[in-house]
């Protein structure tokens, strides 16, 4: 079998490829054309960030099965299109931990000794002692954004330092950790508390200028900031305008929102900053793991079908897969649900499997990827989405049960948060015919799908017709309104499916009727 490898990769991993009897066409400087020519007869394929994989490429790549990133993003990869073709895409996310951690904390202290600086004075001929008195880090507290596997890492290496030390991530909770080591607190607590942010969260929409001019005014006018991360999560302009006028006591900054950066951005002119071209991972040890790591898995899938780190498969045999995909897309689809239900941290999740949907280990997987995607976007996969829960502190259980009521299938789900517990409850009608059959504990029978209200409303006359008249004067279409009562507490639930996103004023005047006692927009 044929592999090809388009960037650098060390010695050993070339090895692990070789070593195996597989045939390897190493072309790190070759042209798109020329890789894609080579593509063609290939079952394997390894690359890093230099190579981007195109739609086209893998169309013609007639033999691909495999391909293998050396590190962790796959944008240079067309993710939809291996999919659709049956081609595994995998990646090696937690090699660059350390490597990662320890930069953020070598940023930390450079900026607090004002390290370049003094470099820079000596080979010009100064020695500035006075001006360059620095902080030490003992003492003082630091405010983690994000507390993933770098984030947690990177608390590891501080309290070494004796600091104190708070975390911020709104998906996990103060279960996860000891008080006496981590405070877990809201982001507004942990801006103006702390005197070092260092930032640990993915480039998504809830993140993208998460810090920018106003919240860096709320720090200290001492604090620093670090972020290795991604570009972007600060505002640059901002950022270059808070050191610039003092509001903040310095930052340094790794990663840009466009790189390499050129002297037009804002933070090269910037005072009190240290700037890094992208070095996260750029550590001996890292290039050697993430070849090691990739040459390993693409090995290992071709030879022996084994799967890690796949950013684009289930886990499961293919046969078994097939038999119970209805099923798994149900899973998932509660899973998007409960996450939208539950809007704050999630503590515990129990999905049982009952009657003939047998598999309630590959049903969590499902739902942990529908629950999840909501919170974590473009991160998480049937392979990776019970070690990312563990990551944010949820407990996870499973299990199976003969007993399904009147149903030949049904999978249970509840998940438990800090605003309490929600259950739903789904089943698959004649192998492929996804219903919802309860929610919140109201039996129901809907299909789910597109943009849903979840109400519930004072059972008395009249609600139908007022919540259907105020949407419809909005020019909102219902496709269906299921109603289901609850004779011991004078209430009903109603699920209205509509045809398009109901705008906020309608959710309010809704909301404000005198018989609602709530109502959600949720989308499947």
């Amino acid at each position: 079998m044929k592999i090809l490898v388009s960037d650098p990769i060390t010695d050993a991993g070339m090895a692990i490829l070789k070593d195996a009897n597989l045939e390897v066409v190493y072309l790190p400087d070759a042209t798109a054309e020329e890789k894609a020519e080579a593509s063609k007869d290939i079952r394997g394929w390894v690359v890093r960030s230099g190579t981007k994989v195109t739609a086209d490429m893998i169309k013609n790549a007639e033999h691909l099965h495999v391909i293998g990133r050396a590190g962790v993003g796959i944008d240079n990869i067309d993710l939809e299109a291996a999919t659709r073709k049956g081609v595994v895409v995998m990646n090696t996310p937690d090699v660059n931990t350390i490597s990662a951690a320890e930069h953020t904390v070598a940023m930390m202290l450079a900026l607090s000794r004002n390290i370049p600086i003094g470099h820079g004075g000596i080979v010009k001929g100064e020695w500035n002692r006075n001006a360059l008195v620095g902080s030490e880090l003992r003492n003082k507290t630091l405010g983690v954004v994000g507390l993933g596997k770098i984030g947690r890492e990177v608390i590891q290496h501080c309290r070494s330092f004796n600091m104190n030390i708070m975390g911020y991530d709104p998906y996990v909770s103060q279960d996860m950790f000891n008080e006496d080591e981590v405070q877990v607190v809201d982001l507004d607590t942990l801006t103006t508390v702390s005197d070092y942010i260092t930032l640990h969260v993915p480039l998504i929409d809830s993140t993208k200028n998460l810090f920018d001019y106003d919240r860096l005014c709320q720090m200290k006018d001492t604090a620093r900031i670090i972020n290795v991360a991604r570009g972007g999560i600060i505002n640059e302009a901002d950022l270059a305008k808070a050191l610039n006028e003092d509001k903040i006591g310095g930052a340094a900054i790794d990663v840009f929102t466009s790189e390499p950066i050129g002297e037009d951005n804002p933070l090269v002119k910037a005072k009190n900053i240290v700037l890094t071209p992208h070095l996260g991972a750029s550590t001996e040890e890292a290039k050697e793991g993430v070849s090691r790591a990739v040459c390993a898995q693409v090995r290992d899938y071709l030879l022996h079908e084994k799967l890690t780190n796949a950013v684009n498969m289930p886990i499961s045999d293919l046969a078994k897969l097939k038999e119970i995909q209805p099923s798994l897309e149900l899973s998932e689809i509660m899973g998007k649900l409960q996450s939208q239900l539950e809007l704050g941290a999630i503590n515990k999740i129990h999905v049982e499997c009952a009657g003939t949907m047998d598999e309630p280990k590959t049903a969590i997987l499902a739902f942990l990827k529908g629950m999840l995607s909501t919170r974590i976007p473009d991160r998480v996969n049937y392979i990776n989405a019970e070690t990312l829960a563990v990551d944010l502190g949820i407990k996870i259980e499973h299990s199976y049960t003969s007993d399904c009521s009147s149903y030949t299938n049904l999978i249970r789900t509840k998940v438990t948060g800090e605003n309490g517990t929600n259950q739903i409850n789904g089943s698959v009608f004649e192998g492929k015919r996804l219903r919802l059959v309860n929610i919140l504990g109201y039996e129901m029978d809907i299909t789910p799908r597109g943009t849903m209200l979840f109400a519930r409303n004072r059972d008395v006359p009249g609600v139908i017709g007022k919540v259907g008249s105020a949407l419809g004067a909005a020019h909102i279409n219902i496709g269906a309104y299921l109603l289901s009562r609850d004779a011991d507490n004078g209430e009903a639930f109603a699920v209205i499916r509509v045809d398009n996103e109901v705008p906020e004023d309608i959710l309010s005047a809704l909301t404000d009727m005198p018989e609602i006692v709530s109502i959600q927009q949720i989308h499947c």
